[in-house]
């Protein structure tokens, strides 16, 4: 069965018809969304809690992200969705295809053309611009997860902006390894004050969040959270004075097999005939670009 078969079962009447509203989501709901954005939006890097809504998608495969895209979406929008870099993955070609039947908009490939991009786990290599909005899936919201499990005091925590326990968390990977050892989901502080997760973002990405032109919203459907990075606003990873933060380093020499890109994020990759290892650039929209203007 196809994706359009599954959404006809799923919705009757879809299109224009009765018993479909549009953007999916009842106008409530949609309004219900919005006010927690505009909160999140006043208080940045500050968790909202939000009543998540069942979409036509498990948990856990971006609904909160996509309970804010259909919120926002409108007829003059562009949208486009990305997994991990990628446009031709399953989740974003579902994604895709959902919010282009359900609000009839148009979708892209090319984050220039696009006024939302909803991604997973990337931000674009194309700077965004002001009249654009990057939503975010979050799978794990709170970033004092990894070192207080109880919710009450984590709660407690960022109220008194006592972070102490993710100083030491860093000191000890510090002792450990010679260095901070932490991937992908790296703790920032947002506007000098909240401790925030960025979602399970590289390093790479982070420093394109620091005073962005855009609006940055991130949504977790199972965590029921909500929260936000306005534009031009001070995005800053925790770091200590001798061990400062820094992005991930790929081999001398690394390039991109497909475009010969040196400066952007690479996915590591092995050819299965050979067993060689290349490289390839993550943001697949942007290497065919990079790879036209070379030809």
């Amino acid at each position: 069965m196809t994706v359009d078969e599954l959404l006809r079962d799923a919705v009757p009447g879809l299109g224009n018809g009765p018993g479909y509203n549009y953007a999916f989501l009842d106008e409530l709901s949609k309004r219900e969304l919005r006010r927690k954005t505009l909160k999140a939006v006043s208080i940045p890097g500050h968790q909202v809690p939000f009543g998540s809504r069942e979409m036509p998608l498990a948990r856990g495969w971006g609904t909160g992200g996509l309970q804010l895209s259909l919120s926002l979406v409108g007829p003059g929008d562009t949208y486009k969705a990305i997994d991990q870099g990628a446009d031709a993955s399953v989740n974003a070609v579902n994604m895709r295809s959902l919010v282009s039947r359900m609000a009839e908009v148009e979708t892209t490939l090319d984050a220039r053309d696009a006024t939302i991009v909803q991604t997973r786990h990337r931000i674009p290599e194309e700077p965004l611009r002001g009249d654009q909005i990057l939503v975010f899936q979050v799978p794990i919201p709170e970033p004092l997860e990894r070192v207080e499990p109880r919710i009450s005091r984590a709660r407690r925590m960022h109220a008194e902006r006592d972070y102490s326990k993710m100083w030491l968390f860093l000191y000890e990977s510090v002792a450990k390894h010679g260095e901070v050892t932490v991937g992908a989901r790296y703790p920032v502080v947002v506007n000098g004050s909240y401790l925030m997760d960025p979602s399970p973002i590289p390093r790479w990405d982070v420093p394109k969040l620091h005073h962005a032109p855009n609006l940055a919203l991130f949504g977790a459907g199972r965590e029921k959270r909500i929260y936000a990075v306005p534009p031009h606003t001070s995005v800053e990873p925790l770091e200590f004075e001798d061990y400062r933060f820094r992005v991930e380093s790929f081999p001398r020499g690394a390039h991109c097999r497909r475009c010969g890109s040196d400066d952007t994020f690479l996915d590591e990759l092995t050819d299965e005939r050979s067993g060689e290892t290349y490289f390839t650039c993550s943001d697949t929209s942007f290497c065919d670009r990079r790879l036209e203007e070379r030809r």
